[in-house]
């Protein structure tokens, strides 16, 4: 097949990593925050290879289509996977690699400055259609997910305005973590090794690897963190704190930056780490990673972590880390109350999802320890305006990361 690009170029599909093709969507259905409150559906954005038509990464979340998501779901896919044991997958996403071409429609959010210069660093040439219909490779796989996948789950609302589920919002049961688990495992073990129909014979992950010309190249967390990543800038409080989306966060050797401004980058489905530069010149060099404290084995969203302040702004309570994640225990115990009324109740239609999100709870459960002493989160002070230091008390640096690994979250 060939490709035409609105440039008029002609490019022939030839092997796997040579074209691929990003789109965006509403997955059908409504997903809960920590607490259990509808945030609403979350946003789908693919990145799928145009010759084998195999998924090569994604991103989930509440973000509108904008060049940062079209960028972290590039990261995804450029990046080898790996998933713990929470996912609890029967075979291994083994997609990655840098594309030649990434060929997509002509949205503001692909025509962004941003995005240029993205491809630009990494070698990437940017290609928009010739015309809508040309699109149908990345748009055809939503179709699918939509019969195939979210029509499963608890929480679904048809794509069909007319035909909505009217308990799509009382069913919903799901956080993004847990869709985000539950897609990736669709993906991995029934759709990439899948035969594509257009394929012949050949699976879309056997295509994808016969296809591949060459040893694909390895790039480094680091160099990927630095085109692919939200980022935002913060004070560093004295002992080494920063405080962001109302938590507060340490790190290793952030003491030594007390008083300076720093920049965190970040993946907005899971803001418990973040990543700290500093700028010099007119480059960023990495410091450290900073942890949410006593968030060691739990993820949370920005948006869920929005939502949460906001309720308990509007409650008049204290936010700090202690009390957010007093709501994700609380959620946790009605969740499985819930479950075990529809299993006495035995309503057919929650059934075959119970287990897998009982599984993903308890593979998420609270392994907090309470010698941990709670700082208390000062409001987050404008970029800009210098503000009194304030003490904060020590808190022990632990490594998240080993203990994320531990808890089968890495």
């Amino acid at each position: 097949m060939t490709l035409h690009t609105r440039e008029g170029l002609a490019i022939a599909i030839e092997w796997s990593n040579q074209v691929w093709q990003v789109d965006h969507t509403r997955a059908d259905v409504l997903v809960v925050d920590q607490s259990g409150v509808v945030l609403g559906r979350p946003w789908l954005t693919i990145v799928v290879d145009t010759y084998s038509r195999c998924i090569m990464g994604i991103h989930l979340g509440f973000d509108a289509p904008s060049s940062a998501v079209v960028c972290l779901a590039l990261r995804h896919a450029i990046m080898p996977k790996q998933y713990s044991s929470a996912y609890e997958l029967q075979g291994n996403w083994g997609t990655y690699g840098l594309p030649q071409y990434l060929y997509t429609d002509g949205g503001k959010d692909f025509r962004s400055q941003h995005l240029e210069q993205v491809a630009t660093e990494l070698g990437i040439v940017l290609c928009l259609r010739r015309k809508p219909s040309d699109g149908g490779i990345v748009e055809r796989p939503f179709g699918t997910f939509n019969t195939q996948f979210f029509s499963t789950l608890p929480g679904y609302v048809n794509s069909n305005v007319t035909e909505r589920s009217p308990v799509a919002e009382s069913e919903a049961c799901l956080t993004l973590m847990q869709l985000e688990q539950m897609l990736v495992r669709y993906i991995v073990d029934h759709y990439n090794p899948a035969v594509d129909a257009r394929m012949g014979d050949q699976t879309r992950i056997g295509r994808w690897e016969a296809g591949r010309i060459a040893q694909l190249p390895l790039l480094g967390d680091r160099e990927l963190d630095l085109c692919l990543m939200r980022r935002d800038q913060r004070k560093v409080y004295r002992s080494g704190y920063v405080q962001f989306a109302n938590l507060t966060y340490q790190g290793e050797h952030l003491a030594a930056y007390a008083g300076e401004t720093v920049i965190l980058r970040y993946d907005p489905r899971d803001i418990t780490t973040v990543l700290v530069y500093q700028v010099k010149g007119a480059k960023e060099e990495f410091l450290t990673r900073a942890h949410a404290q006593s968030w060691e084995t739990e993820t949370l969203s920005y948006a869920e972590a929005q939502a949460i302040s906001e309720r308990k702004r509007e409650a008049g309570r204290a936010i700090s880390n202690r009390s957010m994640l007093e709501e994700v225990r609380d959620r946790e115990t009605r969740i499985k109350k819930l479950q075990k009324q529809q299993k006495q109740s035995g309503n057919p239609s929650a059934t075959p999802d119970v287990a897998v999100i009982d599984a993903a709870i308890d593979v998420l459960a609270v392994q907090v320890s309470a010698t941990v002493t709670e700082p208390v989160v000062q409001p987050e002070p404008e970029v800009g305006i210098e503000k009194p230091k304030k003490p904060v008390p020590y808190v022990r640096v632990v490594d998240y990361e080993e203990l994320k690994r531990g808890a089968g979250l890495l």
